[in-house]
């Protein structure tokens, strides 16, 4: 299996998270950045911004945690976002070196 990641983006404004699962965290955030789906909600939205993400060895474990974190309050994603990034920074010049198989 590949590895995988979770991911929470948001707008400039922070008014709207998406929790999202990918193998390759990169160009995912790029697809958003791109909007290469304009009518995908992170378009409508303009969820551009990462705020948020964690690595795992097995994508299939990387699809668990981001079921626990989607079924989770607004508060509770604000207080994982707030735990590594209390300035909700963009953290896509963080990650954009990583490699994936």
């Amino acid at each position: 299996m590949k590895p995988g990641f979770i991911y929470i983006i948001t707008n400039k404004y922070q008014t709207v998270v998406y929790t999202g699962v990918t193998s390759n965290l990169p160009q995912r955030i790029l697809d958003h950045k791109e909007k290469i789906n304009p009518k995908s909600f992170s378009a409508r939205y303009n969820l551009s911004i990462l705020v948020y993400y964690e690595q795992f060895q097995w994508i299939g474990d990387a699809i668990a945690r981001e079921k626990q974190i989607k079924a989770g309050s607004r508060e509770n994603k604000n207080n994982l976002i707030q735990s590594i990034n209390p300035n909700w920074d963009d953290l896509f010049e963080e990650i954009k070196d990583i490699m994936t198989i």
